[in-house]
């Protein structure tokens, strides 16, 4: 699975774990999350040096659109 066929299979579920937060995804697991990208990345890179790492932003309610 696609780590964005990941993050949509489980973007309920993050939204409210890891809200405001980029999180870090390597081979269908969420790895790391920060209030930065750069650290998330860098804090993934150092567990799994040559793993593909996808970062992710997970939106607040607030920042989230509702649609009626």
């Amino acid at each position: 699975m696609e780590a964005h066929e990941y993050l949509l299979k489980h973007s309920q579920e993050f939204s409210e774990k890891y809200p405001g937060k980029y999180i870090a995804v390597v081979k269908e697991r969420v790895v790391a999350a920060s209030r930065s990208a750069m650290v998330a990345f860098k804090e993934a890179k150092e567990k799994f040096p040559k793993g593909e790492i996808a970062i992710f932003y997970m939106p607040t309610d607030e920042e989230t659109v509702t649609l009626l």
